[in-house]
C-alpha cells in the first residue's frame, strides 16, 4: 500500500468552497483542500514600495513569511536580496530585469501591485517559469477621477490662485479661465481608464473624442477618430492613457504639440516617457499650451522625501517654475480605496498560484487552472509543469504519469512557454521523488512543482 503524503502545516487544511478560486464545480458545503509544496518549503515573500498593509495581512493569514519595505530596490540590491525569496510584490519604481530574474534562483512568481507591467522583463520571467500578475482594473476609477479634477483645476487656474493667496496676494480674475462644459476632451488610449473617464467627462457636459490603435465601441456619445493627429487638432484638452512601449515613447513631442490647438491643455497620467518634456516646456513658454498636468516622469525619486530636482531630470527646475503647471508625485491610483483593492486582487492571484498552481490573470504566461481538490481526496497530488513549447512534451509527461490515475489535466501555451497541470492519485512519497526526477529531466523542462 502507498504511504500517504504528509501535508505541511503552514495553514489550515480546509477552507469553504465558496472562498476557493478553483471551486466553481463544488457545492457550498464541500471542503476544499489547501495545497502546499511537497517539499514543505517555507514560502518567503518580499513586498516593496509600501504595498498595502491589507495585502501584507492577507499573505500572513495564509501562513507565508512576509518581509515588507516602504522603498524600492535597485537592480544590485535585488540581485543581492531576492535569491532568498519565492515571490516578490512591487509597484512601478522597482525594475525586475533579466539579470535580477537570473539571480533569483528560488523565485516562483512576481506581483505588480499596479496597472502596468513594463517594469518587469516579461519574456525573461516567462522563460524562467515565472508568471507575472498585475491589477489592470482596480485603480482605473482613481485615475479617471484625478483627471477630472485636473481638467477643472487647469481651466480655472486653481493652483496659481491658491499659491498666490497662500502668499497673501489677492488676485481675483477670470481672464484665461474657462468652464469645461462644452469643451472637447481628447482621450488617447480608450482602455479601462479612458472609457471610465469618457463617461465622467460627458456627465460634465464635455464632448469626448478618442484615439486607440484598436477599433473600440464607444461609450455614450464619445467618438473614435482615425488618427492621433486628428484628435490633437480637435481637442481642447488632451489626456494620455497608454502603456510604455517602444512605439509610445515620446509619442507626444514637438511635432504633435504643434498640432494641438493654441491655448489647449495636456494631461499625462500614464507613463513618464510618453511625453518629450523639453518640447513640452517650449510649448508652455511660447504660450502655445495654456497648461499641463503631469503625474509621471521619465525618472522618479525612489522614496518619499527625496528631491525632485535637476540631478534627477535636467529640466525639473524649469518645469517647476512655469505657470499653470500641475505636478504630482505619481499619485494617479494612490487612493486608499484603490490601493486596498489592488492589494486584494494581486495578493489573491499570487496566493492562487503558490497554493493551487492557477495562472489565470497572468500577463506573460499561459492561463491554466483546475477545479479544486476536496479534503476527502487526501491521496491526490497536483503536478505543475512549466516547459518550453515544443513537440513531444505531453507524451513524455503522460508516459511518466501513466502508472497512476490522472483525475484531471489541462495544458496551454503562450509563445515559447507552455504550462501543464494534472491531479493524480495514489502516489507515495518515494514515488513523488521519482516522478519529480523523471519530469524535471525531460529536455523541455523549465520548472516543475508538486503540491499536496
Amino acid at each position: 500500500m502507498s504511504q500517504p503524503i504528509a501535508i505541511p502545516a503552514r495553514s489550515s487544511n480546509t477552507v469553504a468552497a465558496s472562498a476557493s478560486p478553483t471551486s466553481s464545480f463544488s457545492s457550498p458545503q464541500m471542503k476544499v483542500k489547501v495545497l502546499h509544496p511537497v517539499e514543505n518549503v517555507d514560502l518567503r515573500l518580499l513586498l516593496l514600495e509600501n504595498i498595502s498593509q491589507d495585502a501584507v495581512a492577507a499573505f500572513r493569514a495564509q501562513g507565508f513569511h512576509v518581509d515588507h519595505h516602504t522603498k524600492a530596490m535597485s537592480e544590485d540590491e535585488l540581485i543581492a536580496t531576492l535569491p532568498e525569496y519565492h515571490a516578490i510584490g512591487i509597484r512601478s519604481k522597482t525594475k525586475i530585469t533579466a539579470r535580477v530574474i537570473k539571480a533569483a534562483s528560488k523565485l516562483l512568481v512576481i506581483g505588480c501591485f499596479c496597472i502596468g507591467t513594463n517594469q518587469v522583463d516579461l519574456p525573461a520571467a516567462a522563460q524562467a517559469g515565472i508568471p507575472v500578475f498585475n491589477s489592470p482594473f482596480s485603480n482605473s476609477r482613481s485615475v479617471a477621477e484625478l483627471v477630472m479634477g485636473e481638467l477643472v483645476a487647469l481651466s480655472r487656474q486653481l493652483f496659481e490662485r491658491a499659491h498666490e493667496l497662500r502668499h497673501g496676494v489677492w488676485n481675483k480674475q477670470s481672464k484665461g479661465c474657462w468652464e469645461i462644459r462644452g469643451k472637447t476632451l481628447g482621450i488617447v488610449g480608450y482602455g479601462h481608464i479612458g472609457s471610465q473617464l469618457s463617461v465622467l467627462a460627458e456627465a460634465f457636459g464635455m464632448r469626448v473624442i478618442f484615439y486607440d490603435v484598436l477599433n473600440i465601441m464607444a461609450l455614450g456619445s464619445a467618438r473614435q477618430v482615425e488618427s492621433l493627429s486628428v484628435l490633437l487638432a480637435e481637442a481642447d484638452f488632451v489626456t494620455l492613457h497608454v502603456p510604455e512601449l517602444p512605439e509610445t515613447i515620446n509619442m507626444i513631442a514637438q511635432p504633435q504639440l504643434a498640432l494641438m490647438k493654441k491655448g489647449a491643455y495636456l494631461i499625462n497620467n500614464s507613463r513618464g516617457k510618453v511625453v518629450d518634456i523639453p518640447a513640452l516646456i517650449d510649448a508652455l513658454k511660447s504660450k502655445h499650451l495654456a497648461g499641463v498636468a503631469i503625474d509621471v516622469f521619465p525618472s522618479e525619486p525612489g522614496s518619499n522625501g527625496a528631491p525632485f530636482d535637476d540631478q534627477l531630470n535636467s529640466w525639473a527646475s524649469t518645469l517647476r517654475a512655469l505657470p499653470n503647471v500641475i505636478l504630482t508625485p505619481h499619485i494617479g491610483g494612490s487612493t486608499e480605496e484603490a490601493q486596498r483593492l489592488i492589494g486584494e486582487e494581486v495578493a489573491q492571484s499570487l496566493t492562487r498560484y503558490l497554493d493551487y498552481g492557477s495562472t489565470v490573470g497572468a500577463v506573460n504566461f499561459p492561463e491554466v487552472d483546475l477545479r479544486a481538490m476536496t479534503q476527502e481526496r487526501g491521496d491526490y497530488i497536483r503536478v505543475c509543469h512549466v516547459h518550453r513549447n515544443q513537440p513531444g512534451v505531453l507524451k513524455q509527461v503522460n508516459d511518466a504519469l501513466s502508472p497512476y490515475n490522472v483525475e484531471k489535466q489541462y495544458s496551454d501555451s503562450k509563445g515559447e512557454v507552455a504550462y501543464l497541470m494534472a491531479d493524480i492519485a495514489d502516489v507515495s512519497i518515494e514515488e513523488v521523488a521519482m516522478l519529480r526526477e523523471r519530469i524535471s529531466n525531460t529536455p523541455a523542462n523549465i520548472l516543475t512543482r508538486f503540491l499536496a
